[in-house]
């Protein structure tokens, strides 16, 4: 009988002390690494955050704006417009993450006008026409340097 209880004890131990760790240190495995992303042929970024974080298999990409990244200007008027160097400029960052935009699994589209949401989709459809993602658009009162579009997203790389 006093096998079998300190053997439970040992167990119940034993067993705490691995729960208790975070799920990345059990059984000797580490935390997925995290890497910084960035790209010249996309905007750096304006301010304290990165073009986008890989961890792991998962890429975290930050908003994008309408500004070439070869000549630092903004590109106005026709959301159409905007919205393609938007979607150019995010395709760079997942090009120099080695993805695509069949690897994005989520998106987020933010409008100051959601009545260019129309023309916002018809350019959309021509980057995400076989694996289309999840999607949110939202309007919004503003956005940094008083453009009409911003759009982030997340991506995986299934190998």
């Amino acid at each position: 009988m006093r096998y079998f209880s300190y053997g439970l004890v040992g167990f119940f131990l034993f067993s705490s002390v691995v729960l208790a760790q975070p799920e990345g240190r059990r059984m000797g495995r580490r935390p997925p690494r995290r890497e910084v992303i960035a790209t010249e042929n996309a905007p750096a970024a304006i301010g304290p955050y990165s073009q986008a974080v890989r961890v792991g298999p998962t890429l975290y990409c930050s908003g994008q704006i309408p500004i070439d990244p070869a000549t630092n200007q903004l590109i106005t008027g026709l959301i159409e417009d905007q919205t393609r160097r938007v979607l150019d400029n995010l395709g760079a960052v997942l090009k120099a993450a080695q993805m695509s935009f069949g690897d994005v699994v989520k998106v987020t589209v933010y409008l100051t006008d959601l009545n260019n949401y129309g023309a916002m989709n018809s350019v959309y459809a021509e980057y995400f026409s076989d694996a289309k993602p999840a999607r949110a658009a939202v309007e919004v009162s503003r956005l940094p340097k008083d453009v009409g579009i911003e759009i982030e997203c997340i991506a995986v790389k299934n190998r």
